[in-house]
């Protein structure tokens, strides 16, 4: 029997690197210009960008970017990006290189939109780099500190010179768009104006444990019967496994080598009415639920007391289908199809939710061939990357018609 850890092939957080009570003394500072690329630099053409710091208070002032067009005038509409769990940087600079938010920074910037980007609690600098804190790294009540700080960086944005503060658009991925969801919902409770409109990349439509239950133990079940299963039946014959198996990568098929193949036979101990078939659900399904060690949620074995110090956090609070359908004002749902960490389903309930409440401006928009970060990538094996043309062309023409 394998163990759990071999089955951790899953980010198991809402957001796409490793997973907040007014701020005081806020002033502009300059920082260190980090390196950008040739076509990152293009970007920015007519685009002023001035570093900042804010003050996130309990010991944290956090840099980040303010930026708008070079020849702006008066005060403009701005865009607060609000990153995807775990320690990310201004950008949220991806694994696999490129970041989430330059583009779409730039994007609004060419609509004549302020922007912006900060550095959450614990982060040091781009890359991410981390504090060495381990109180900043992982707070008391983490989630509560994320829409703290979130709400510190919307109230820095109301005070600058450059921003219309009745104009001020959250836009969040992932974790973001729960964060974008409960501050929407309740501006009061967190001391900022009411957003003028709210863009949800990666929606967190369904509650945390039903997520995480998709990221460790579902999407495995999923990738046999979408995979494997040629002829749709819901069974697995040896041939089928084995051929399955020659598709994925090395350490994946070991991983489900163990749970369907003797050899070239079926398992026998998976197979448990000994037809010479493993039923995806029924047979698999068990072993596969046994191995992740999902039942024990939120102590899923393999998970550190931070992330389950997170995940009983954030499950004390509304979700985007809960939060947002309070909010009266725009809303754009955008997610991949192909998400296995906030599935499109969870986007569709939101904006079902959304709808129901009675908010005629609501759009959603599902794509084909995207997976988190809201690129086209393989299903079962994504590799993160910076937003589709097409996902920032919807955004900035979205925020073009609200300006």
């Amino acid at each position: 029997m394998t163990t759990t850890k071999k089955f951790r092939n899953v980010t198991v957080a809402l957001g796409t690197a490793v997973v907040l009570v007014a701020g005081a003394g806020v002033a502009d500072a300059a920082v260190t210009e980090k390196p950008v690329t040739a076509t990152q630099q293009a970007g920015w053409h007519g685009i002023t960008r001035e570093a900042v710091r804010i003050d996130f208070g309990q010991g944290w002032v956090t840099e980040g970017e303010l930026t708008y067009p070079t020849r702006s005038k008066g005060r403009l509409p701005v865009v607060v990006m609000l990153h995807g769990s775990g320690h990310n940087d201004m950008n949220q600079t991806l694994p696999e290189g490129g970041s989430t938010f330059v583009p779409l920074a730039q994007a609004a910037g060419r609509e004549g939109f302020a922007t912006l980007r900060f550095n959450k609690r614990g982060v040091t600098g781009i890359g991410p780099v981390e504090s060495t804190d381990p109180a900043q790294l992982a707070p008391k009540n983490p989630y509560n500190r994320i829409q703290q700080d979130a709400s510190a960086a919307i109230r820095f944005a109301a005070k600058s010179p450059h921003v219309d503060p009745s104009k001020i658009f959250l836009l969040g991925h992932s974790e973001g768009t729960n964060v974008a969801a409960n501050l929407a919902s309740d501006p009061k409770k967190y001391g900022i104006p009411k957003p003028a409109g709210v863009i949800e990349m990666g929606v967190v439509g369904l509650d945390i444990k039903n997520l995480l239950t998709l990221q460790i133990f579902g999407r495995l079940l999923l990738q046999m019967h979408d995979e494997f299963d040629v002829d749709a039946d819901g069974q697995l014959t040896a041939t089928e496994a084995v051929n399955g198996l020659a598709a994925q990568p090395k350490e994946l098929a070991d991983q489900f080598r163990t749970v369907l193949l003797d050899g070239k036979k079926v398992l026998a101990s998976t197979d448990t009415n000994h037809d010479g078939q493993v039923a995806i659900d029924a047979e698999a399904g068990p072993v596969l639920r046994k191995s992740t060690g999902i039942d024990a949620y939120p102590n899923v074995p393999g998970l550190d007391q931070a992330l389950v110090d997170y995940l009983n956090d954030i499950a004390r609070f509304p979700t985007v289908s809960q939060a947002l359908p309070k909010f009266s004002g725009p809303t754009l749902l955008l997610n991949g199809e192909n998400d296995l960490q906030t599935p499109a389903r969870a986007a569709l309930v939101a904006d079902a939710a959304i709808a129901k409440a009675g908010n005629k401006d609501h759009k959603i928009v599902i794509y084909p061939g995207m997976a988190h970060t809201m690129n086209i990538t393989p299903k079962f094996t994504p590799v993160f990357g910076e937003p589709d043309r097409q996902v920032v062309t919807e955004i900035q023409g979205w925020l073009k018609a609200r300006r």
